[in-house]
């Protein structure tokens, strides 16, 4: 391949250099340079945006904690001052979230190497677990993995589109766009070559189910990118996945070797002449790489910052070419319906709601943990699988599609999971994360929770992203909630929404807004 066919070393190379000495040194920068023949500036560029790469020596002993919703409702503050009194020397270092929020408080130890559990002080390796069959597995046995993208190979691409197309399957990453027409664009663009890219960077507060679905599905993940590879013509693929899910990376990496075994990835795909190959990228941090363009841009090696839209990534993607995304969820979804059908598909949901969702619960709830409901199911029912919430009380509030979303009362709690049904209600399914506050929580301090998140997961490229989201919480730090305050935040809010670049800032102080017009005066 040519040298524009593959991402950027940059990123890589910064990851490797890192991995051998413990940081970024100047020495370190200026010698990789030299060897990519790049200039210093471009180095220091991306090292400096992204929040895996140190710049100064680490502690010999570093502990992140995660700072965000789910882990502060779990005692988080609490356990990090007992750690600090009883480890004086250890360096604590917060961070965002750490995307397990099933293991609220989290916290990691060298790098991500160790879990801590804060609320007993007890460490132990940091590993994948499984959670048991899925109603979402399409075979009794290893032997059977891969056998629907061999009885697809020999059959027309366009069938596999309008199958997905026929079934209504939407993105499952939270923007919800038609997953048949997503692949149907990138199949009709005439520039060759095509690539595809499963995201996998999920790092929304209370979002961690695409991290159980490469735990205990990595081969339907495989087979999905396969399968719409097939469809939209492209041959090359990479999963996008963040630095933190080591874990999870092993159990990929071992699935991968598994399927290029079995002739299910690599060249002339079992016999039928298509060759398709298949990567990983990991991410050197940061929310916003979970918006697409710009995940892109950390592939060709620059700072995330999304671009501007369009043109879209399926016209010009990574390097310029056409290029499909979709997430880890909804490359399983396409494969159980290229398997069973779109009759099927339609069958798994409620009433008159189609298919089904993995969704990520978690907050004051007594057992956090990934389901797979059918779409339809009323947001309260999600708390019967696990327990209820914490301690027997009551929710008063729940956010159903992760931190972006607009909280709900009470009174939503028999909204259906769908995206119309929550869009209708005032919220949104997102990136599948319902996040369930309790009675007597303070609304205001949770809302500020999730507007810090986004202030400091702000990328910097646009102003109003940038400067609103810094405003809007310092102003109530400042001065609470008042109307005056009120009225200032919606004025913030509107700017934000109609001027931001990325859907970050459009949705930075909207959960807070929804909590606070709940609230008294």
């Amino acid at each position: 391949m040519g040298a524009k066919s593959e991402p950027s070393a940059i990123v890589s190379e910064l990851t490797l250099l890192q991995e051998r000495d413990g940081w970024l040194s100047e020495s370190g920068l200026r010698d990789l340079a030299a060897r990519l023949r790049l200039p210093l500036h471009r180095l220091e560029s991306v090292s400096t945006f992204y929040t895996h790469f140190r710049r100064s020596p680490p502690e010999e002993r570093e502990l992140a904690v995660c700072r965000d919703l789910p882990c502060a409702l779990a005692g988080g503050e609490g356990a990090l001052a007992r750690l600090s009194e009883r480890e004086p020397g250890l360096k604590l270092r917060e961070v965002s979230c750490l995307g397990r929020c099933d293991r609220a408080p989290a916290a990691q130890l060298d790098d991500g190497g160790i879990e801590l559990d804060l609320s007993r002080g007890e460490s132990r390796p940091l590993a994948a677990r499984t959670a048991g069959p899925w109603a979402a597995e399409l075979y009794s046995d290893r032997a059977e993995h891969y056998s629907t993208l061999r009885s697809r190979l020999a059959g027309d691409p366009a069938a596999c589109i309008r199958e997905l197309e026929d079934a209504g399957l939407r993105g499952m990453g939270g923007a919800g766009f038609p997953t048949g027409r997503k692949w149907s664009l990138v199949a009709a663009e005439a520039s060759e070559p095509r690539y595809l890219i499963c995201n996998a960077d999920e790092s929304e507060p209370g979002t961690f189910k695409d991290r159980q679905i490469l735990t205990d599905l990595p081969h339907l993940v495989i087979e999905g990118m396969a399968l719409a590879a097939r469809s939209v013509g492209a041959r090359r693929g990479w999963v996008f996945i963040r630095h933190e899910y080591a874990p999870e990376r092993r159990r990929l990496a071992a699935e991968l070797e598994r399927a290029y075994a079995a002739g299910a990835l690599g060249r002339d795909i079992f016999g039928s002449g298509f060759d398709f190959d298949v990567d990983v990228f990991v991410s050197p941090g940061g929310y916003i790489l979970g918006e697409e363009t710009a995940l892109l841009e950390c592939m060709e090696g620059r700072r995330g910052e999304p671009r501007n839209k369009p043109p879209f990534p399926g016209s010009k993607g990574l390097w310029g070419q056409p290029t499909l995304i979709n997430n880890v969820e909804t490359f399983v979804h396409a494969a159980g319906i290229l398997s069973r059908g779109a009759e099927w598909w339609r069958g798994l949901g409620r009433g008159e709601f189609a298919g089904h969702k993995f969704v990520s619960v978690s907050g004051d709830v007594e057992r956090p943990q990934v389901v797979l409901v059918p779409m339809g199911t009323p947001l309260g029912e999600l708390l019967d699988f696990w327990g209820g919430m914490r301690d027997g009380r009551a929710p008063s509030a729940v956010a159903p599609g992760g931190a972006s979303s607009n909280f709900l009362g009470a009174d939503g709690l028999d909204t259906p999971l769908d995206f119309e049904a929550l869009r209708e209600a005032g919220s949104m399914l997102g990136s599948g994360a319902a996040i369930f506050v309790a009675e007597g929580r303070d609304l205001t301090e949770v809302g500020l929770n999730v507007a810090r998140f986004f202030r400091n997961e702000s990328c910097g490229k646009c102003v109003p992203c940038r400067v609103g989201s810094h405003k809007a919480v310092a102003l109530v730090e400042r001065e609470g909630v008042n109307p005056r305050t009120r009225a200032k935040l919606e004025e913030l809010d509107a700017t934000l929404s109609e001027t931001s670049i990325c859907g970050l800032g459009q949705v930075a102080l909207a959960p807070l807004l929804s909590l606070l017009r709940g609230a008294p005066e």
